[in-house]
């Protein structure tokens, strides 16, 4: 009796558990998707610089008591002040700010399709800059998903206003930059903790792009909507901070193969918030092709070839027994 009363706590354990990591990985992905349709309503009012510069200082106080309490050093090593430079500009600064730009022409659900292609990215950068070997899988992955992305932006007449191409070529560029910065860090900071990656850029990038902003932009308090600010809360607590102390803790509870699926998924969430929020139809020729950019970027991240190599080697070691 006692044996099946162990039995039975360890089953309801093992079943709350599994229950708390999907809950927590659907806030993930909910948070992030969410992210997109918060950038939008933040530019109605901010303008994108300023608008970039106050999500930063919202969000530096907490990843300031995050590292505090798990104990993470603020600065970088001693050697990296580049790296930290390099991050701070072009992981933080110019990628944020050519977001909030496309956003202002680009709708939300889009806006995070296209930001899917970090994928496709990073996959070309590795190959240039870590001499990584790119698969067939990959590059087909590669090609659809892109095609995919081109079918969705000309079905939405995306590439007929010059406006709304230089959001989506802004949206495209920080993609690429934010890639690129994935690169490097796998390059020469590998050793920097993701804590210690985050706080103290994202405090300067929060101080430079706010009082660039202030200069540049010349934003007008008067003007800003109180929808603008609880958007420019909602990015610098929720979607910044929150998913990002969430998606830290699932690292130690789930697989990171498993986990990376976040990066698929909450493009669609993104799309279908974006939707209804925006009131944009969603034709089933847009979800086909939404599967099929998804689908493509995710091959980019799990090729098929490793698949076939491992059960090749199983059917072989099946037939030698």
């Amino acid at each position: 009796m006692t044996t099946l009363s162990a039995a039975r706590e360890r089953w309801h354990s093992s079943w709350g558990s599994a229950a708390v990591t999907t809950m927590l990985f659907l806030i993930v992905c909910l948070s992030w998707g969410t992210t997109w349709l918060g950038i939008k309503i933040a530019v109605e009012t901010v303008p994108p610089i300023t608008s970039a510069g106050l999500r930063f200082l919202i969000a530096f106080p907490l990843f300031l008591s995050f590292a505090w309490l798990r104990g993470d050093p603020i600065l970088f090593p001693k050697g990296m002040s580049s790296f930290f430079i390099f991050v701070t500009l072009f992981y933080f600064c110019v990628p944020y700010w050519l977001l909030n730009y496309g956003e202002q022409y680009v709708s939300s659900g889009l806006t995070a399709l296209i930001f899917s292609t970090m994928p496709v990215f990073i996959l070309v950068l590795s190959a240039f800059l870590l001499e990584e070997r790119v698969l067939v899988s990959q590059l087909i992955g590669m090609t659809v998903g892109c095609i995919g992305l081109a079918l969705i932006i000309n079905s939405q007449g995306e590439q007929l206003d010059y406006t709304r191409f230089l959001g989506v070529l802004a949206i495209l560029v920080a993609a690429g930059m934010h890639a690129l910065a994935y690169v490097i860090t796998k390059r020469v900071g590998g050793n920097i903790g993701v804590v210690t990656f985050n706080a103290l850029p994202i405090a300067i990038a929060g101080v430079f792009m706010t009082a660039a902003g202030v200069v540049i932009e010349h934003p007008h308090l008067t003007a800003i909507s109180s929808r603008s600010l609880l958007a420019l809360m909602y990015l610098g607590l929720v979607a910044s901070v929150g998913g990002f102390i969430v998606y830290f803790f699932l690292l130690k509870r789930m697989s990171p193969i498993i986990l990376s699926f976040v990066f698929i998924i909450f493009p669609v969430f993104a799309v279908v918030i974006g939707a209804w929020y925006e009131g944009l139809p969603m034709a089933s020729d847009f979800l086909l092709n939404m599967a099929v950019v998804l689908g493509g970027f995710a091959v980019t991240k799990f090729p098929i070839e490793p698949l076939l190599r491992k059960a090749t080697k199983g059917t072989r070691h099946d037939r030698a027994e």
